[in-house]
């Protein structure tokens, strides 16, 4: 059931996707706003098809943080990029430079003034990055980041990369850890199955600015791992508790 379910969701999120991102091709010539509107559908109706066809909700926990923050989050899915840009206010996320090379994606990505960075330029392309979200900063907009750079399996161990250091040290604004247990749900080879259940994203309580590089990323990572730790067990009891009832 759950590969006949997570089948149908796969036509459900292609049909809106391709209907969306052609019919909403002039809107890359008009102001910013209406892309950003058009992507907030696009997540809305996805979620939507998640709950429906998949029986895969979602819950926040946690305040959610202010506009002109540094947000870094846990990455175990492609259900987290959309997420956050639908639970938030128009954030800026920091993304690898490859995705603005995707026909359509690319482009809105482009018009939404994502964040790209080159993972293999070094200083350079972290002093790029610096810069670049900076400026979005002056925009009033929150800036996301995927500290581990990639996506993990629950449980595996945890591989912080430089990059949220850098942000933090030059953007001097609070940083907010963001938990969540979204692999266990959005899993499976390409992240094709979608299991039965509530995925839960958790903002936790903010860094200040200001501490030293190595005691940000202790904190950080703690905060991160810790709590993600706990909504992983909490998943699994959910999902042992479906499986047996």
């Amino acid at each position: 059931m759950t590969i006949l379910r997570s089948a149908i969701f796969i036509v459900w999120f292609s049909l809106v996707t391709a209907v969306l991102a052609v019919t909403f091709l002039p809107a890359l010539l008009l102001p910013r706003g209406v892309t950003m509107w058009m992507a907030r559908q696009w997540v809305g109706l996805n979620f939507w098809g998640l709950r429906v066809f998949a029986g895969l909700s979602f819950e926040v926990r946690g305040p959610l943080p202010p506009r002109g923050v540094l947000i870094a989050l846990k990455h175990m899915s492609m259900w987290e990029t959309m997420a956050i840009y639908y639970v938030l206010q128009d954030p800026s996320i920091v993304l690898k430079k490859s995705l603005l090379n995707v026909p359509f994606y690319g482009w809105y990505l482009r018009k939404a003034r994502m964040i790209a960075i080159d993972r293999e330029g070094g200083a350079h392309a972290l002093r790029a990055m610096a810069a670049a979200a900076r400026a979005q900063l002056a925009q009033g907009r929150s800036i996301a980041i995927f500290p581990e750079g990639t996506r993990v399996k629950p449980d595996a161990p945890p591989d912080y990369k430089p990059g949220v250091a850098a942000l933090y040290m030059q953007l001097n604004v609070p940083c907010v850890p963001v938990a969540l247990n979204s692999g266990l749900f959005w899993t499976g080879p390409v992240g094709f199955l979608k299991k039965r259940g509530r995925i839960v994203l958790e903002f936790l309580p903010a860094i200040p600015p200001g501490l030293p590089r190595r005691e940000f990323m202790t904190r950080l990572q703690s905060a991160i791992e810790d709590t993600t730790a706990k909504l992983v067990a909490e998943g699994r009891d959910l999902l042992e508790r479906r499986n047996s009832g």
